[in-house]
């Protein structure tokens, strides 16, 4: 009977979702309370706008690395650093599109003061995204070399 093995390079719906949560937990970490005091506000009132944020984040990451990996495989496409920035000013870039109003609502501010909150969480972000993803992939991708080698070991058998 011949054993039925999963593509383990292949990242699974759950896998997704675990990405994409630890992206967020560490992004609210660092970025409300930064925002707070940049902006002078109460870090309630910026860890709820981040939260928000973040809830919304996690489905459009979801949604754009789906769509990403779909149409630049890792099978196909190494993941260069200039791949990365690509990347990482794709989903910035889509994100801002959805965030700036709720960010101008949650806020009371107009779009314009908006736009230069979105600048300033753009420019943590976009590092962010890069590093967070690059350490991610590569932490992956020992994990799965690690797989591979103990189901092609021959003491396992």
């Amino acid at each position: 009977m011949a054993k039925q093995t999963r593509n383990i390079s292949q990242k699974t719906f759950g896998e997704r979702i675990f990405h994409a949560v630890g992206f967020e937990i560490l992004a609210v970490l660092i970025s409300a309370p930064a925002a707070a005091w940049a902006l002078n506000k109460p870090v309630w009132e910026m860890g709820a706008l981040a939260i928000m944020l973040s809830t919304t984040a996690m489905v459009w990451n979801v949604v754009y690395n789906s769509l990403f990996d779909k149409f630049w495989p890792v099978s196909r496409v190494v993941r260069t650093f200039k791949i990365r920035v690509a990347h990482a000013l794709g989903f910035e870039g889509g994100f801002i599109m959805i965030g700036l109003p709720v960010a101008a609502l949650w806020l009371g501010i107009g779009l314009l003061d908006a736009l230069m909150l979105e600048v300033g969480f753009f420019l943590f972000f976009l590092p962010y995204t890069v590093v967070y993803n690059w350490v991610y992939d590569t932490l992956r991708q020992r994990w799965v070399n690690r797989r591979l080698a103990a189901e092609d070991c021959p003491a396992r058998r």
